[in-house]
């Protein structure tokens, strides 16, 4: 009975347990649920309504804040319901040391808060003036950021030791090791902030990278995102952009572009040309200056081929794709409306007479047709039909 009666009592604790773990990690789960609400609601309201005031931005980052802060002490309620880890910490910390505590948090939240509402506001500024790029935007946004983030961590420093220069030099001999260790990370960093200031490319150009074309979306400190043709992001490390080629096909606000056209070896090389320059010059997107220019590039097979060069103002991926099948589209129409023929791959077959040939031909008529050395269809050796009654000897 007291063996029974003991694990009965272990299988009751077990269950206890279980139950209250679970009910732990239920409660977590609804913690970390509600702050996810928090944070996903306000971001939905600020996308909703872009003319948000600052004000409320503000406010609207101090819940975000406020609510992560909740979150947190919420969490360590639920597994410290009976509160040995709040006790050990006042054990641990003394006043002053608890409330320097507190004020971190309130200092590292205050940092959050303002840099979403600098962020807002740096937005804003940009959206009404037409002098700040975008590009420009970025740049702010990230200093920004990087400025009030490492001010809230040197006051956060500073309020747990006197002595921040010492503090900062072991800092600096750490930051040696880790640079060390962690190189490309570092590099890549140290490239986002080279792109941003040098500006070889902007968001929103057109460019290939290496490999990669598209069009840049963003430029953070670790990498630059393109949108492919194809819809995809690409995603490359700063390093890789900033040590490889880049071809920024949005620089100068212009593009030329080259189509071929083939026309008949028979037709007038001038009325060709000026036809596929007027046609191209009707088509839009075609920037007036300079004109369309045609060229005479190459004998093909069967056709003299024109290289029609022409320009578009603003450059895109689609514009150029679009520009160059009106183009031509309209050269074909033209031409065809001249008749000049764009002709198709063919061959000319032509005979000529010499002496080899004729003389060949004249032994097939006269000899044998089978061949051209007299010798019979059977492959004798010439002889003639008088062989056929065994004598080996000619008629004549």
């Amino acid at each position: 009975m007291t063996v029974t009666g003991g694990g009965l009592g272990l299988v009751t604790e077990l269950q206890s347990a279980l139950t209250g773990n679970l009910q732990r990690v239920a409660a977590s789960l609804i913690v970390v649920a509600v702050v996810l609400g928090v944070r996903q609601l306000t971001r939905w309201l600020k996308r909703r309504d872009d003319d948000l005031p600052s004000t409320r931005r503000l406010l609207l980052s101090a819940v975000v804040g406020l609510a992560t802060a909740a979150g947190a002490i919420a969490l360590i309620a639920v597994w410290d319901r009976s509160g040995a880890l709040i006790e050990t910490a006042r054990s641990a910390l003394s006043a002053d040391q608890v409330s320097n505590v507190v004020l971190a948090v309130i200092l590292l939240a205050v940092a959050y808060a303002l840099t979403d509402f600098l962020g807002g506001v740096i937005r804003e500024l940009a959206d009404e003036s037409a002098s700040i790029s975008e590009h420009q935007r970025e740049v702010v946004l990230r200093l920004t950021q990087l400025t009030v983030y490492t001010a809230a961590l040197l006051a956060v420093v500073g309020l747990f030791t006197d002595n921040v220069g010492s503090l900062l030099v072991g800092a600096g001999f750490l930051g040696i090791v880790v640079g060390m260790a962690a190189r490309q990370t570092l590099g890549a960093v140290l490239a986002g902030f080279v792109l941003m200031f040098s500006r070889p490319f902007e968001i929103g150009d057109w460019v290939t990278v290496g490999d990669h074309e598209g069009t840049v979306t963003e430029i953070s400190i670790m990498s630059t995102r393109l949108r492919s043709f194809d819809g995809e992001v690409v995603t490359l490390p700063n390093d890789t952009v900033r040590s490889g080629s880049v071809v920024d096909h949005s620089r100068r606000n212009r593009l030329r572009i080259e189509v071929e056209v083939g026309v008949d070896y028979e037709a007038d090389l001038d009325r060709a040309t000026a036809v596929v320059e007027e046609a191209v010059a009707g088509v839009d997107d075609v920037a007036e200056m300079p004109e369309p220019n045609a060229v005479t590039k190459r004998f093909d097979d069967s056709a003299v081929v024109l290289g029609l060069r022409y320009w578009i103002r603003n450059p895109s991926m689609r514009k150029r794709w679009r520009t160059q099948t009106d183009a031509m589209s309209a050269m074909k129409s033209a031409l065809e409306a001249e008749e000049i023929v764009i002709p198709f791959p063919q061959q000319t077959l032509s005979a000529r007479d010499d002496g080899v040939s004729g003389a060949r031909l004249d032994a097939s008529v006269e000899g044998h047709p089978g061949t051209h050395d007299g010798s019979g269809p059977g492959g004798g050796d010439g002889a003639s039909d008088g062989d056929d009654d065994g004598s080996g000897e000619s008629d004549g």
